[in-house]
């Protein structure tokens, strides 16, 4: 491996249309030294051999593989047409949500009528619910589109956003390791990836927390971009006026950072954990911010880091992402009937004291939350597929989703016994090589302090590390979806080093390029295989038995 990072792969891969030779300017009877190119480094050089096409490539590469995710997402989304998992949940909110404006309760016994139709029986009567409103309000969007009839509707929403997080993938990939090529893999990891297809294609919140945060990831780094720049032109302001402005530029006007905050309180109105993303996020950017102006000799311990740049990066996200989080709730604050909306009427102890002017809605909405957190703190009830945080990234226990045992002879079963399943195995070469390309991340941060493998390394940082303070609590290994991102992002890069670059030994650069389409080869035969395991295709149990490399993954 290189010991360089691969920040200009596209520069010297891509873009190049020739051999590299010596100056033009060599004396002229020395002899000129080419460098010997790999015939795929050749060939690419020719096909991006103009502008035009060059730029084709760096809107046409995104573009591909957001198709590609769009096809295995929506291909018969509305099977199965019962609800599925916690979509019991999930999806039944969003429609009285709709109807209501708060999460209302159901007769009980009730999905298969939900499924076969009857979408109006709901109750009056609140439901208390274990997570904020927003990610129901976004599934309630692709029923209201299609009706609440149509099970494809019910996921819709879901796989919308599952689709457009594989561009932000293949987008900001791209930005991190400044190549088109490595954000393209990217993104074609993702889209081909079984955790990321099944949570697309099943209604569930966790698609939406993955998604706001990736948003923000995004808008963090085009803040950084920006601030830089800002930077580098007030050092030249300072060196050209010859004097030392200690203090440095006061960085008030940071849109991205702004945006960030809206994505991350929209990620906490989804799932609290979203607010893990937020409190990592909001510390990476103000480390950030220090360390950018130490560079250009302001004090560290001065007041012009800590004191004055430390709470513009704190205010321009954290407050903004907590009104973001109050304002999903709007339906709860416009209606009376949501759960605890009249609490303090009905009965509830009063504030007193010091607190006894705080209004009466906001002392049931205080009372909500606290019976939320209280409740997601303390869920221990045992289920069948959960997975404690500390063998997430082993993925000992993906979820089954839905399970459809059959007969021979029945609904077209030509063996003894047959099934239709949704699990959520993600593909194994891709999970196993991410996980294993950012614990080798963590060795390149130590040895180059490379800035992109940091960025990454706090994206998956911040969708993991937090849960293994809840270790006794009844979780599931999809919630790693809301920074698988961040590992396939870790994976391009590691696969970037092993590539190397055009300029590099032939033999070296060849060896490169076998690896890399050697995993890309059978990330796509395993995906090929595994995709009925994905979608509920119907399939003999023997064919299905296979997908189970290990025991607990039944």
């Amino acid at each position: 491996m290189t010991d360089r990072p691969v920040n200009d792969f596209d520069e010297l891969v891509g873009h190049a249309t020739a051999p590299v030779e010596a100056p033009a300017r060599a004396p002229q009877h020395s002899p000129v030294r080419v460098a010997r190119l790999a015939p795929l480094d050749a060939w690419w050089g020719r096909v991006l051999a103009t502008p035009a096409r060059q730029r084709a490539w760096r809107w046409g590469g995104p573009f591909l593989v957001t198709l590609v995710a769009a096809f295995l997402r929506l291909w018969h989304l509305g099977h199965p047409d019962s609800l599925v998992f916690d979509e019991t949940y999930y999806v039944k909110d969003a429609w009285t949500l709709h109807n209501l404006g708060y999460e209302a309760s159901w007769p009980g016994d009730v999905d298969a009528k939900f499924a076969a139709g009857q979408t109006d029986v709901f109750l009056r009567s609140a439901e208390f619910i274990a997570h904020p409103p927003l990610g129901k309000w976004i599934i309630s969007l692709g029923m209201a589109v299609t009706g609440p009839d149509n099970p494809a509707g019910w996921r819709l929403s879901t796989a919308v956003v599952g689709i457009i997080a594989v561009l932000l993938v293949t987008l900001i990939t791209t930005h991190l390791l400044k190549s088109t090529v490595l954000g393209v893999l990217a993104g074609f990891f993702m889209a081909i990836d079984g955790q990321a297809i099944v949570l697309s294609r099943v209604s569930l919140l966790d698609n939406f927390v993955m998604f706001f945060a990736l948003l923000a990831f995004g808008a963090i780094l085009l803040d950084r971009h920006r601030t830089q720049r800002r930077l580098d032109a007030w050092v030249a302001k300072r060196d050209s006026q010859g004097r030392d402005l200690a203090w440095g530029p006061a960085l008030w006007n940071r849109p991205w950072l702004v945006v960030a905050g809206l994505m991350l309180g929209a990620a906490t109105g989804v799932k609290w954990n979203g607010a893990f993303f937020l409190a990592i996020f909001a510390v990476y950017t103000i480390a950030v911010d220090m360390a950018a102006r130490r560079r250009i000799g302001v004090e560290f311990w001065g007041t012009g880091t800590i004191f004055r740049q430390g709470p513009v990066s704190f205010l321009l996200m954290v407050p903004i992402a907590a009104a973001t989080y109050i304002a999903s709730w709007t339906g709860w604050f416009a209606t009376k009937g949501g759960y605890y909306r009249t609490w303090v009427e009905d009965g509830g102890d009063r504030w007193k004291g010091a607190l006894a002017w705080v209004p009466d809605v906001v002392q049931n909405f205080w009372h909500y939350q606290a019976g939320i957190y209280a409740f997601n703190v303390g869920l221990s009830t045992p289920h069948p597929y959960q997975a404690n945080p500390l063998l997430w990234l082993l993925m000992q226990r993906p979820t089954s989703m839905y399970y459809l045992g059959l007969s021979a002879g029945q609904d077209g079963c030509a063996s003894d016994r047959c099934g239709q399943a949704i699990t959520g195995i993600a593909n194994p070469l891709i999970w196993y090589a991410a996980v294993a390309a950012c614990l080798y991340l963590c060795y390149r941060l130590v040895r180059y302090r490379e800035w992109h493998v940091g960025a990454i390394l706090i994206g998956a940082g911040a969708g993991f590390l937090p849960w293994l303070m809840y270790l006794d609590r009844t979780v599931f290994q999809f919630y790693t979806i809301a920074f698988e991102p961040y590992l396939i992002m870790g994976l391009a890069a590691a696969l970037g080093v092993i590539l190397g670059r055009r300029t590099d030994d032939i033999d070296r650069r060849l060896s490169g390029i076998r690896v890399v389409g050697i995993v890309v080869i059978l990330s796509i035969v395993l995906s090929v295989f595994y995709y009925p395991m994905w979608t509920a295709i119907q399939e003999n149990w023997s064919f299905i038995s296979l997908h189970y490399w290990i025991p607990s993954w039944k």
